[in-house]
């Protein structure tokens, strides 16, 4: 399943971003505005936005964007860390 959605042309217009970059720029704000509200896990989020864990992770901190770190994503580093 895929979603699209439809930003009306004077929106589009009205946003100050050169074409190339309103896509990539678009999806990085909805990934940062879904995991703030703890609607995206970081894993997800990063993906929406296309980013390097350590790319995601620095702009969290340059917006001041707490990390969300419980059970399920310490478990997940140390399958990372482990390789599997």
């Amino acid at each position: 399943m895929s979603l699209s959605l439809a930003i009306p042309d004077s929106i589009v217009q009205a946003i100050r971003l050169p074409e190339k970059r309103l896509r990539e720029e678009m999806l990085l704000e909805l990934a940062l505005a879904l995991y703030a509200q703890d609607a995206l896990s970081f894993g997800k989020a990063r993906e929406l936005a296309g980013l390097s864990k350590y790319e995601f992770s620095q702009i969290l901190g340059q917006r001041g964007i707490a990390r969300h770190y419980g059970e399920a994503e310490l478990e997940d580093d140390l399958a990372y860390a482990r390789g599997e």
